[in-house]
């Protein structure tokens, strides 16, 4: 998770966003699971300091990520294409059970002993992701409205690629009073982005990630791709909650609407993605 290494990897979604954008009209969600959990241990170094609660830190990662994909965008898009990047607060039910059941990794991969030495020291929840690979897990809640929603609509309208909902939002909750606050817990990137393209009525929503498509049985000898599926087929299935499950959720409640297609596979596919041509395809007969 170093700089470079970031800004080779944006730099690579950049150029497959750009060709996306030279034929459509994108907006662009992006995932900070990995820089959350570097933030919230880079905070505990501090002993004097109290760690930054978990919303404060979302902040600070998708302000980083953003403005690393609004700047390699800019580089990528044609010159004078107006972009913009928007801290977006998305508003969770404080009575969600997700706080009582933290099952979103974030941070780094560690073996037993580290993960049980993190445990101990900072009272994080673990959870065991593969054999010997172990992460934190927190809250994640339902989105279920995103504050800034007019705002976003104003940009796309007046024709700004549009960065925002990034990191799955920073979740906040209304008071007594009416006004938002922060709370500790992660929100799922791809229910947080399905959330907006719903909003938008947009045409096609795409969860570009490093995996070719949506597999069954993932991991094992029979593992074997979906190539095209109704939502109800895929929501058939089991899948981890940590990862593919949220994709396969977001993409079978969008595509649930007739007209609107949804894909799930590779970065570097996109456009093929979207032609119906790689990943899986999820889409109402």
């Amino acid at each position: 998770m170093t700089a470079e290494v970031q800004r080779a990897n944006v730099r690579k979604a950049a150029a497959a966003l750009a060709d996306l954008a030279a034929h459509h009209d994108i907006v662009v969600a992006h995932g900070s699971g990995p820089q959350v959990g570097l933030l919230a241990l880079q905070a505990t170094a501090l002993k004097d300091v109290a760690p930054y609660p978990l919303d404060v830190i979302s902040a600070e990662s998708i302000g980083m990520i953003g403005y690393l994909v609004e700047q390699e965008l800019a580089n990528a898009l044609p010159q004078g294409t107006r972009l913009a990047t928007l801290l977006t607060h998305i508003e969770v039910d404080p009575d969600d059970p997700a706080f009582g059941r933290p099952e979103k990794p974030i941070g780094q991969i560690y073996d037993w002993p580290e993960a049980e030495s993190a445990r101990v020291a900072h009272g994080w929840a673990m959870t065991e992701e593969a054999p010997g690979r172990w992460r934190r897990v927190v809250p994640s809640p339902l989105p279920k409205r995103i504050v800034q929603m007019e705002v976003i609509r104003l940009l796309v309208d007046a024709g700004v690629v549009t960065i925002c909902v990034g990191g799955g939002g920073i979740p906040v909750v209304r008071d007594i009073s009416g006004g938002i606050q922060g709370v500790e817990a992660v929100i799922d990137k791809d229910r947080a982005a399905g959330l907006l393209a719903a909003d938008l009525a947009a045409d096609a929503f795409l969860m570009l990630t490093d995996v070719d498509a949506v597999y069954l049985d993932w991991g094992t000898p029979h593992q074997r791709p979906v190539r095209a599926a109704q939502p109800a087929e895929l929501a058939a299935f089991v899948f981890p909650p940590g990862s593919m499950g949220p994709k396969v959720e977001a993409a079978c409640q969008f595509a649930g609407t007739p007209g609107r297609i949804a894909g799930i596979g590779r970065l570097e596919d996109a456009r093929a993605i979207l032609e119906g041509k790689a990943g899986t395809i999820v889409k109402s007969a």
